[in-house]
């Protein structure tokens, strides 16, 4: 029985050894692998240079006085829609002392010679009358008196602008009522009432009262990197992106490139402008920010897979397709035009291909060769 016992329990032991083996050989066997596969899609790719920047009006004046003062009255506001004419601001002229001071003079001057030709002319006339003077000495005596009162005229013209802004000749204070010279939307008023204005001249660009543009047309007006000017050409298609506007795309076209570049953080930056199309239920503000995709070239309703599909040998491109299941076969294929994400087939498979993700995580150890 002792025999028999140990027999039992040696065959046990060989048992427990051999099924360990067996379990451990079998942990270390890894599954088979299985890779899953897409098809190719129809889409439009779009090759695309970006451009930032904002969206501005194309014709934007600033209202300047034509004459020193104090603002006296404001009559629009920011927002308001103007007409080319429409009053904006009235300003009350604060003549200078020196200036007045000599046109009051002149003026007087101007008086008392007009008095004396007047009483000149008025004497003469009885002589000439009489036959005691010929006509063209009377002519001089008239000649004398009209030029006394044109002098007195200007004079008066003269003070009248200094004083006031205007001529009495011209029969309004022109000068002093500030009008709008285009048609379109207040932008801004940065100034108050009660403030100074220095009139626009020589030597000084003067006081903005107003800012107008026409909001009816605008352009983005942005920015491109060297990396990508070189691509570009006027007339091409823009599809922009405004921050403030959400899931609303505009479409704008090419007409301007920089001919210089300028530099922007260690990057010659290069500006360009593109005439927006507005849509009518849309309010665009002047000065939203805005990222431009400028189509370089694009292909619509056309084969697709996904870039990341692609492999190379010799820097030929090609696709691994499932014949049956889990078994693949290398199919070279030509592409087209790129977007980043996906690629263009022109020829090498069909849409009913299924195409191996073989860079999917860890899945496989596959690598690009060149």
């Amino acid at each position: 029985m002792k025999n028999v016992f140990r027999i039992i329990l040696v065959l046990t032991i060989i048992g427990l050894f051999a099924w360990t083996l067996v379990y451990l050989y079998g942990k270390s066997q890894k599954p088979p692998e299985e890779f899953e596969t897409e098809s190719p899609f129809v889409a439009t790719v779009i090759k695309k240079a970006v451009a930032t920047g904002s969206v501005v009006p194309r014709k934007e004046v600033l209202i300047k006085p034509k004459i020193s003062g104090i603002i006296d009255k404001i009559y629009v506001v920011p927002g308001q829609k103007v007409n080319k004419g429409d009053l904006i601001a009235r300003v009350t002229v604060i003549p200078d002392m020196v200036n007045l001071n000599n046109a009051e003079t002149r003026l007087n001057k101007s008086r008392i010679e007009l008095e004396n030709s007047k009483a000149n002319m008025e004497r003469n006339k009885t002589l000439f009358a009489s036959g005691a003077i010929s006509k063209s000495e009377m002519q001089v005596y008239e000649t004398a008196y009209r030029n006394a009162k044109e002098e007195t005229e200007a004079a008066e013209n003269n003070l009248s602008l200094i004083k006031e802004g205007a001529s009495k000749k011209a029969g309004s204070v022109s000068n002093t009522l500030i009008k709008s010279t285009i048609a379109g939307m207040i932008l801004d008023i940065p100034v108050e009432e009660g403030n100074s204005v220095i009139e626009s001249n020589t030597f000084n660009d003067g006081t903005t009262i107003a800012i107008i543009a026409d909001m009816s047309e605008m352009i983005f007006l942005g920015k491109v990197d060297e990396s990508e000017v070189g691509k570009l050409k006027t007339g091409m298609d823009l599809i922009l992106i405004i921050g403030a506007i959400e899931n609303e795309t505009f479409e704008a076209k090419l007409e301007y490139i920089a001919p210089k570049g300028v530099e922007e953080n260690g990057a010659i930056q290069f500006e360009i402008k593109a005439a927006l199309v507005l849509k009518e239920n849309v309010f665009i503000r002047a000065g939203y920010s805005g990222n431009a995709d400028i189509v370089l070239a694009r292909a619509d309703s056309t084969l697709v897979i996904h870039e990341s599909l692609l492999q190379f040998e010799k820097q030929k491109p090609f696709v691994e397709v499932e014949t049956t299941t889990q078994i693949f076969e290398k199919k070279y294929i030509e592409t087209g035009l790129s977007d980043g994400i996906n690629i263009q087939v022109l020829s090498g498979i069909d849409k009913d291909a299924k195409i191996k993700q073989w860079n999917t995580g860890a899945k496989t150890d596959k690598k690009t060769e060149e």
